[in-house]
């Protein structure tokens, strides 16, 4: 008698299936889909033809299936500003909590960073509030999200000037700015050294996206005369926080780019 599937395993079996799909992008058709999973073809096919039938899968070729618009319909609202904001928020606020400094989350929007959550108890000691826009070449999580660009956006970003110094240490060189911002692509963090603000100095790590981009960024704040606390133990904090952030919003931390 055949086993009757349990609605869990089935669940499991559609996710593992839809998952592997959407990261295969279409390379393999259902029956090496089946094989590579472990799973008999009969049911493999009888779910990718359930998910199609939802919408959540497009069929691109013979045996062969793609994201269909009902996924990009959810994967576009889980990723809307709002919904963000709600899965980062329990993080930042733990991030600043340990911290003891303000936290804030933001991603890049028309070349600014925008702001999405900020978090601390004394938030009202620092300017930023959560909607606002800062210039991104001169702010931690700024220098994040631009170390992270293709060339192409990078060099029409940077060939968009002038940059206007904001303090006496704000860096508006084109090339100096380029140096800078590889530095922290290999270093994996930035660091804004009173250069928004006089009083201010943020560290900021990567948020990646499940394609291994940096398209959101966490920093920590400091405001004179707090003193700076120890940078390595900081940025290990930090990078703890940013990879729950990833595992709440998408299930998973997004790849590490080289």
């Amino acid at each position: 008698m055949r086993r009757r599937e349990t609605p869990r395993g089935s669940l499991e079996r559609s996710l593992m299936i839809l998952s592997r799909i959407v990261s295969d992008q279409a390379e393999h058709n259902v029956t090496a889909l089946a094989g590579e999973l472990g799973l008999p073809v009969p049911t493999v096919h009888r779910i990718v033809a359930g998910l199609a039938h939802s919408g959540f899968l497009s069929r691109v070729a013979r045996g062969r299936y793609g994201v269909g618009f009902a996924l990009r319909a959810l994967a576009t609202e889980a990723c809307s500003t709002s919904s963000l904001a709600v899965l980062v928020r329990p993080e930042l606020d733990d991030l600043a909590r340990r911290t003891r400094r303000i936290a804030h989350f933001g991603i890049f929007e028309g070349d600014m960073v925008t702001y999405l959550v900020k978090a601390g108890s004394n938030g009202d000691r620092l300017f930023t509030r959560e909607g606002m826009q800062l210039e991104a070449y001169c702010s931690g999580i700024g220098k994040i999200l631009l170390a992270d660009l293709d060339a192409a956006d990078l060099d029409r970003y940077l060939s968009a000037g002038p940059f206007i110094a904001l303090t006496d240490t704000t860096q508006t060189d084109p090339g100096v700015l380029r140096d800078e911002l590889e530095r922290v692509r290999q270093d994996g963090f930035a660091m804004d050294d009173r250069s928004v603000a006089p009083d201010l100095t943020c560290f900021a790590v990567p948020v990646r996206w499940p394609d291994g981009r940096a398209r959101g960024a966490i920093s920590v704040s400091t405001l004179a005369p707090d003193t700076i606390p120890h940078v390595d133990g900081l940025i290990a904090r930090m990078r703890k926080s940013a990879l729950a952030i990833e595992h709440r919003v998408f299930g998973q931390a997004g790849p590490r780019r080289p």
